[in-house]
């Protein structure tokens, strides 16, 4: 149950959605900002979404260093986790690579273990007439629609109204107020948690990509109409992306807070994970070349980027 109202909490996270707020470390608005025309905010929100789009699709090309902190409280224990994983394309999806466990790094024979492993995806991908890739390539593909129809459910879910523009790391930013829209009609259990949420997102004014959002759940989710659990409302996510190459923008720090019940039991989690070092593997056989390359080389692991 806690891996599902995870995956469940984290699709808000990455379709964009996000609540009332000012950007941290964020200048005032300009004074001299013109207000736009309602049909200049929904050309925006549809720029923004196309770029998530080619973001999503450029992510598959990408190898990142994550470090996950995850502090939970279930029914009678309180459970801390902080690793730190080399997350690479596999071809028909990633492998967690982990580096270190808190501040220890994993033995070289372990990590040399990750990377035969990550070598063993990648050929198999490549073997596409086998019936097992095919598999595994087509649940990619639907995992890749589900995530596509996602993002452009995001447009229809909620009404944008302007909410000004800000300064942030030397950069301009668009600030985009999101409401739930009562008219939505959603399509999928997926698009049917966007009604629970309000948001806030930045948008770069020169790119075009989002750069920041924020989310509050206002109303509680419920698994099983309510049996199996529920993730209370007031939970809040966000999540920030920056240019990690020319037209490329990815997460770098997304983080999510909230309760709920499980069955008869309450839990908190409280997960913050951060992305660093992202570099462009390219196509499955590249990303091959650099597997072989770096088992090759195994033995000079010291679990530092």
């Amino acid at each position: 149950m806690r891996r599902r109202i995870s995956l469940t909490v984290l699709v808000l996270v990455l379709a964009g959605v996000a609540s009332r707020g000012t950007a941290q470390n964020a200048e005032p608005p300009r004074a001299d900002d013109r207000v736009p025309t309602p049909e200049e905010i929904r050309a925006l929100a549809d720029r923004a979404i196309a770029n998530q789009h080619s973001d999503d699709a450029a992510l598959e090309t990408y190898e990142v260093i994550e470090r996950r902190m995850v502090r939970s409280r279930g029914k009678s224990q309180t459970f801390l986790e902080d690793k730190t994983y080399r997350v690479v394309p596999t071809g028909t999806g990633t492998l967690k690579l982990q580096l270190k466990d808190h501040v220890r790094p994993v033995t070289a024979e372990a990590y040399r273990q990750e990377l035969q492993a990550w070598e063993e995806g990648l050929a198999a991908a490549l073997r596409t007439d086998d019936p097992g890739t095919k598999v595994q390539l087509a649940k990619q593909q639907k995992k890749r629609k589900d995530r596509a129809d996602l993002v452009d459910a995001a447009r229809q879910a909620f009404h944008a109204t302007w909410g000004g523009r800000e300064t942030r790391d030397g950069r301009a930013l668009d600030k985009l107020l999101l409401e739930p829209n009562p008219q939505f009609q959603p399509r999928s259990n997926s698009a049917e948690m966007l009604t629970h949420a309000r948001a806030t997102i930045w948008i770069d004014e020169q790119s075009g990509h989002l750069a920041r959002a924020e989310a509050d759940i206002i109303r509680d989710i419920s698994f099983g109409a309510g049996i199996l659990g529920k993730v209370y409302r007031g939970g809040h996510l966000s999540l920030e992306q920056t240019e990690v190459a020319p037209g490329v923008w990815l997460p770098t720090r997304y983080q999510y807070d909230f309760a709920g019940r499980k069955f008869l039991f309450g839990f908190e989690v409280h997960n913050l994970i951060e992305d660093t070092h992202y570099r462009r593997l390219g196509s499955t056989s590249q990303a091959l070349e650099v597997a072989r390359h770096d088992l090759a080389n195994a033995g000079e692991f010291s679990g530092d980027p």
